[in-house]
């Protein structure tokens, strides 16, 4: 579970962020935080090119835009991200009835102690909201485990997947990074439409082609690799990638 952290306090946020990454180093090394920002800017700036699965969010940032304005976007990209606000004055937390914002908790800054106890029962509320997520919702959603974590992939982040030089792995290559586990190619085939099997060692997403190479018998994704072909599915590989040009016609 990718987290994101805005706190525009430095010892807030270095608290806030030991607290977590101490969690997760004992009790849940699938949680870790891709981003511990002061401002809301940052947040915004990293969400153009990658997203997160749960943000912690100070309301009352030192910046014309505070936590519900960053949540509003957070929205916009990803509806099913869970949100959990930070604030000094609990009175602020009626303002997610005006933004129209379904946060998952909110954290009252008080006692370090206090806070560390809220953390810890939200990230483990969190936590279990993320694998059910990728357990139940199969349709958008790859779960993988990579040895002690889970993680949740969004199938249509997912650029390829290919066998590994090691035994019995695969590498799944996506929007957010790479990782390896263990796996068959065989087993994703028909996760999505959207996925085709056009070598014996690549399964590539459809809706993130670039170029094709009939001389080379290559495909290149949008990320820049390069994945083969085997020769008796070029035509097929042709015939729905037209198909899914026309569709978006």
């Amino acid at each position: 579970m990718r987290i994101i952290l805005c706190e525009d306090d430095d010892l807030q946020r270095n608290f806030l962020h030991k607290t977590i990454t101490n969690y997760a180093l004992f009790h849940e090394p699938s949680i870790e935080i891709v981003l511990s920002a002061s401002q809301p800017d940052e947040v915004l700036s990293y969400l153009e090119q990658r997203q997160a699965d749960c943000y912690f969010l100070d309301i009352e940032l030192n910046h014309p835009l505070n936590g519900m304005d960053v949540a509003v976007e957070i929205r916009k990209r990803d509806p099913l991200a869970t949100i959990i606000f930070i604030t000094t004055h609990a009175d602020r937390l009626k303002l997610t009835f005006t933004y129209k914002l379904a946060a998952l908790d909110f954290i009252v800054k008080d006692t370090p102690e206090q806070i560390s106890k809220q953390v810890i029962e939200v990230l483990q509320v969190a936590f279990n909201k993320y694998k059910q997520l990728g357990e139940f919702d199969q349709s958008e959603m790859l779960q993988i485990k990579i040895g002690e974590r889970i993680k949740n992939i969004k199938i249509h982040d997912i650029y390829f997947i290919e066998t590994s030089s090691s035994p019995h792995k695969l590498e799944l290559h996506e929007k957010n990074g790479y990782y390896e586990f263990y796996g068959k190619l065989k087993e994703f085939e028909e996760l999505a439409e959207s996925l085709y099997r056009c070598h014996k060692s690549f399964l590539i997403n459809l809706q993130h082609v670039k170029e094709l190479n009939a001389k080379e018998r290559t495909v290149t994704m949008a990320n820049g690799a390069v994945c083969s072909i085997s020769f008796r599915l070029f035509r097929e590989l042709q015939r729905r990638l037209s198909l899914m040009n026309e569709t978006k016609l």
